[in-house]
């Protein structure tokens, strides 16, 4: 005889509160993994969202190389330096490349404004405007802001071929751990300062540690946020900032040919014949020749004073003066007065900073007088200005883009330097830097506005 289901203590509707409970169990089950795989798909497309922007803001970057290389193609011919003002040459600004925008994060050299900026300064860089490590003396590198005689000696002796000096800075880099030698030889890059002996990050990036040149919030904050400021609302900035390795001019000036180098008299009698091609009267040119006479010339500035040209007349020729004592005809480290700092002109002989302030002054004032460097004679004496003739120039042929991008939606941030070297009738590409770690260095205005539209927020 079968039992009803009631004596054997399972009801039907105990059965069926079982299977309720493993049911719902199942299905909170199936909805965690829903909703896992939910929150893995959702931070997947984030991700994958973020690699697209920072690709398309690498792109950016690399367009932004294209139309650097293209900008120097056309506007910097012959020495001159593309101009910024109302994008007269070229824009340096939220250029678009698909749905990412890039920057040139530049230097403003004629603000002579004490405060220091809060917002960067777009434009490409002229190299010529800092001084060159290979040849500044030591003297001259004593002079920039924040350089210690130490540090100064140190650079010398690194660079230096003399086994002399070298061998007694070399004891000073085999007690260090690990230990090392001095190189002996050329600066290749700026970075390379920081294997000189006692060269240390607070001196070489100052409070600038995204070396944007702009006093960010968190470099005068005192020691709330890194690096270590003293909240004056000044920028100290590093060494990195006043100095370069590829400043040079080469052999041949604008017009393809050989310089005429007016160092001596045998040379010097090419530039009759050119200075008569040009269009200047014979008259003219036999009194420029006769004041150059038979002497030694140690600079072009030296030459010009010497002759008493005209500033257009030594605007049609300044291009095409060498006096370069190098076989190969090219001067290296000629530091360019029309676009140098005032910290940069102070450390030039004969300039320094009696009259560094007065330079920069005049060519804000006397924007269309920046031909050629005739117009130091309205600031300097002739005695100071051939002091500083062997170190200056007015043409530039090494610039850098440091480009910054940002993708859509002010995401996938990305910063490259690109060092150009113009001398060739193509820009050739002579250094190439990853910045992106350096931080954030398009301000807090393009933070707030990436779109690079104009921003009217307080």
């Amino acid at each position: 005889m079968t039992r009803p289901p009631s004596a054997l203590g399972f009801s039907p509707s105990r059965r069926r509160g079982s299977v309720l409970i493993i049911v719902m169990w199942i299905c909170l089950g199936l909805v965690a993994l829903t909703l896992y795989f939910a929150s893995s798909m959702s931070a997947e497309l984030h991700a994958a969202d973020n690699r697209a922007t920072e690709t398309a803001a690498r792109q950016a970057v690399a367009g932004g190389t294209r139309y650097a290389a293209y900008v120097l193609t056309n506007f910097a011919t012959g020495g001159t330096v593309p101009v910024i003002l109302n994008n007269q040459d070229y824009k340096a600004e939220a250029l678009p490349v698909g749905d990412a925008n890039f920057w040139f994060i530049g230097r403003d050299n004629d603000n002579t404004d004490t405060s220091s900026p809060t917002e960067p300064y777009f434009a490409l860089v002229d190299e010529s405007s800092k001084l060159n490590l290979n040849t500044a003396t030591e003297a001259m590198l004593e002079a920039l802001p924040g350089m210690t005689t130490d540090l100064a000696t140190a650079i010398v002796a690194w660079r230096s071929t003399n086994s002399q000096v070298s061998g007694t800075a070399d004891n000073s880099y085999t007690q260090l751990d690990p230990p090392r030698h001095v190189k002996g030889g050329p600066f290749e890059t700026v970075d390379e300062l920081r294997l000189v002996y006692g060269a240390t990050l607070d001196l070489l990036l100052g409070e600038d540690t995204n070396r944007n040149g702009v006093l960010d919030a968190n470099e005068n904050d005192g020691d709330q946020s890194a690096p270590h400021d003293d909240q004056d609302g000044q920028l100290l900035a590093g060494l990195m900032e006043y100095v370069t390795v590829y400043s040079s001019l080469p052999a041949t000036g604008a017009s393809g040919s050989r310089r005429i180098n007016i160092a001596n008299a045998q040379t010097r009698g090419q530039l009759r014949q050119r200075l008569t091609q040009l269009g200047v009267d014979q008259q003219r040119v036999n009194q420029i020749m006769a004041r150059a006479g038979n002497n030694a010339y140690t600079s072009v500035a030296d030459f010009m004073l010497a002759t008493q040209m005209t500033p257009e007349e030594f605007a049609l020729v300044h291009t095409e003066l060498t006096a370069a004592t190098a076989t190969n005809g090219v001067q290296a480290g000629l530091v360019n007065v029309n676009t140098a700092s005032a910290a940069v002109l102070a450390c030039i002989p004969g300039i320094g900073t009696d009259y560094a302030p007065a330079l920069v002054a005049y060519r804000v004032a006397n924007p269309n007088s920046l031909t050629s460097f005739a117009w130091l004679t309205q600031v300097l004496p002739a005695a100071s200005l051939r002091r500083a003739g062997p170190y200056i120039t007015d043409q530039s042929y090494q610039f850098s883009a440091d480009i910054a991008a940002i993708g859509r939606n002010g995401r996938g941030y990305c910063r490259e330097k690109v060092v150009f070297d113009t001398t060739a009738a193509t820009p050739r590409i002579v250094y190439r830097q990853d910045l992106t770690a350096y931080g954030w260095a398009l301000g807090a205005a393009v933070r707030r506005n990436p779109s690079g539209q104009n921003d009217t927020s307080a």
